[in-house]
């Protein structure tokens, strides 16, 4: 099957009924290769056993910017090559990247309470993401309060070309001002600074919930197809009447 194939929404379904048990499966398999790493890594000497906190927000962190890197590639598609399918990914990768944007969020404040003596300072990077999580709300609303969904869709694109903005700054808010944040440990040019007992573990658990957002967004888009039909077919049959 061409790539160019997949733009047919009838082939995509049958690409993604395929799909969907494998990469449930891998997901599965994943996540629990690591918690086994997780329940068998050290406690830090300095933060103990909160350091593990790491395996949830880390991911977390990196799947609210990937959803959004998602939907800035659906929007270019829905307003400069009109894909038929990219508002279907944008407006089935928003939620799923504002629930992992909230548990960045959450996480990081649990993690910065015995770190930094609060749970929330304004910190460059810790605001950038808070403004990822609320530009994420922005884009739903206007999916879901939008009378016309082709409008709500073009002006959610547009929001979502704009906030992409935000997501460098996210990304070197802590290399660009001085922050209580610290700064990149685990992709770096001189190496990771993480020990090997924890960096693994770190990977396994990133590579677990990107399975499971791929899966997750998979599954959504297959359902906004499917509820566009039908919303399509009680249009076609109110006409008739």
């Amino acid at each position: 099957m061409a790539v160019i194939d997949l733009a047919n929404p009838t082939r995509f379904l049958a690409l993604v009924n395929r799909l969907l048990p494998w990469l449930l499966a891998a997901t599965v398999v994943t996540f629990a290769f690591g918690f086994a790493r997780v329940l068998g890594a050290p406690d830090d000497y300095q933060q103990g056993a909160t350091v593990k906190i790491m395996f949830l927000h880390v991911p977390a962190a990196w799947l609210g910017m990937f959803g959004w890197g998602i939907m800035s590639v659906a929007a270019l598609g829905t307003l400069v090559w009109r894909h038929p399918l990219a508002d279907v990914a944008a407006k089935a990768a928003a939620p799923i990247g504002a629930a992992f944007t909230f548990i960045c969020l959450i996480t990081g404040s649990l993690w910065g309470r015995p770190m930094w003596g609060t749970y929330w300072v304004w910190d460059a990077r810790l605001t950038s993401v808070l403004v990822l999580f609320l530009l994420y709300l922005g884009v739903l609303a206007l999916y879901w309060t939008a009378e016309d969904p082709g409008r709500g869709a073009r002006a959610a694109a547009v929001l979502t070309l704009v906030g992409a903005v935000n997501i460098p700054i996210i990304k070197f808010s802590v290399d660009w001002w001085n922050t209580l944040h610290q700064p990149a440990s685990v992709f770096r040019m001189s190496g990771s600074a993480i020990d090997q007992s924890i960096l693994v573990p770190l990977l396994v658990m990133a590579g677990a919930f990107t399975l499971l957002f791929v899966t997750l967004h998979l599954a959504a888009m297959r359902n906004e197809i499917l509820r566009r039909r039908v919303r399509s077919m009680q249009m076609m049959q109110a006409q008739s009447a």
